[in-house]
């Protein structure tokens, strides 16, 4: 088995590239504090009833090191969590915490440095009943999201790599990357623009 920690060489852009698009989170799940660094892991999943995020309490002492907390909330009007549940998911070595929903305490995750990316900050917390199984399958931010499949997160953008395809995905990223250095920016700028004119040639572009 390909060694999953690989992924943390990889670009959201280059893995969007060999992935495509169902496979890349929409623009509202973004990161909460500036140039966050790049985090990669499997996926710890999580699914929160509108108003409550009893699950997401449960996870941080569940989910293993290195994995990264995938949330599906049913709304943006409660916080899923704060200060403190980022503070304790740091401590226990889960790497980043990748929300369709809101948090509180926006200053205190900054400070300590946990990356979140979600849908922004509301400082009302939502209650603590509902309970529903964990590491089930999720929707985060338009993309299905299933334990286990790698995530991949950081100002670019995020990226959901399914965990039957890791190996194949890793190396196709690879091969990308290893082309793409050894191709000057002279050679790309002749290509592109070869292919761009040959597209604008077929569809009638005359200039």
């Amino acid at each position: 088995m390909s060694d999953l920690t690989g992924f943390q060489d990889i670009s959201p852009t280059t893995l969007a590239d060999v992935l495509g698009r169902e496979h890349v989170m929409n623009t509202g799940i973004r990161p909460l504090w500036p140039s966050p660094p790049r985090i990669a892991g499997p996926a710890f999943t999580v699914r929160c009833p509108p108003g409550d995020n009893l699950m997401l309490h449960a996870a941080i002492h569940r989910a293993e090191p290195g994995s990264v907390l995938v949330v599906e909330a049913g709304d943006v009007d409660y916080a899923l969590a704060g200060g403190n549940v980022c503070a304790v998911a740091q401590r226990r070595g889960i790497v980043a915490l990748v929300a369709d929903g809101v948090i509180r305490d926006l200053a205190e995750v900054r400070a300590m440095g946990f990356p979140v990316f979600a849908r922004g900050v509301i400082p009302y917390p939502g209650t603590k009943k509902a309970v529903v199984p964990l590491n089930g399958e999720v929707r985060c931010g338009g993309v299905r999201v299933n334990a286990g499949d790698i995530i991949v997160a950081d100002e670019e953008g995020i990226v959901v790599t399914p965990y039957a395809r890791r190996e194949e995905v890793l190396l196709s990223a690879r091969a990308k990357l290893a082309k793409e250095a050894d191709e000057s920016l002279d050679a790309w700028e002749t290509a592109h623009r070869a292919r761009i004119d040959e597209i604008l040639a077929e569809n009638g572009f005359e200039g």
